[in-house]
């Protein structure tokens, strides 16, 4: 299937909704420990991230191992290079814009993709400290040292730990899943989106 078809397919349950701007996936592998973004959560990353590569010149995007992002992303902003670091090989189907990624070999990638991308966006696969030092690993790869975008979407329990490794974090707006999943789930950001993304999150008194 050609890879705009598959873009702009629809779910089948959202259309006749709104502008039924969903698309379509491969089925979740729990074993994989793969859970979609609901289409909300999917359409505000895309925006947030187009608009930080309209600023940035048309700036290449990673997406790390978060193919919904990915999906509505080129469906949304189709001029905005972008690539899907995955260890889900089904999803080679992108052609080019596939990199298969194991996380427990964090810099094991193409060495064109180092320091290649002022916009990364990842969510690691599993809630553990150790997950996310080597998806950290991975983002120091391919995020320039100076004047790069993060966008981490992990678990609530990782709060500490994001801004210890990554130095972001949280926002208001809080990422949901299609299947409804027990752990609370929070949007980490190395800079500061001001009124968008309901902003740095202060609640727990945190000076920022």
């Amino acid at each position: 299937m050609a890879l705009q078809e598959f873009l702009e397919q629809r779910v089948e349950g959202e259309k006749g909704e709104g502008d039924g701007g969903g698309v379509e996936l491969v089925a979740e592998d729990w074993r994989l420990s793969q859970f979609w973004y609901d289409e909300r959560t999917a359409r505000e990353l895309a925006a947030e991230v187009s608009r930080l590569a309209s600023g940035l010149d048309g700036a290449a995007v990673a997406c790390v191992a978060c193919p919904t992002l990915y999906a509505y992303l080129k469906k949304s902003s189709p001029d905005v290079p972008a690539q899907l670091l995955e260890y889900d090989e089904r999803f080679g189907q992108y052609g080019g814009d596939f990199t298969f990624y194991d996380y427990n070999q964090p810099e094991e990638l193409p060495p064109a993709m180092k320091h290649a991308y002022r916009i990364v966006v990842a969510d690691p696969p599993y809630l553990s400290k150790e997950c996310l030092e080597k998806v950290a690993k991975t983002v120091s790869f391919l995020a320039p040292p100076e004047g790069s975008f993060l966008l981490l979407l992990t678990g609530e329990v990782q709060t500490d730990h994001a801004l210890e490794l990554l130095n972001v974090r949280p926002c208001g707006f809080k990422p949901q899943h299609s299947n409804k999943l027990g752990n609370v789930f929070r949007l980490f950001t190395n800079y500061d989106p001001a009124d968008r993304l309901g902003g740095w999150d202060c609640s727990d008194g945190t000076h920022i």
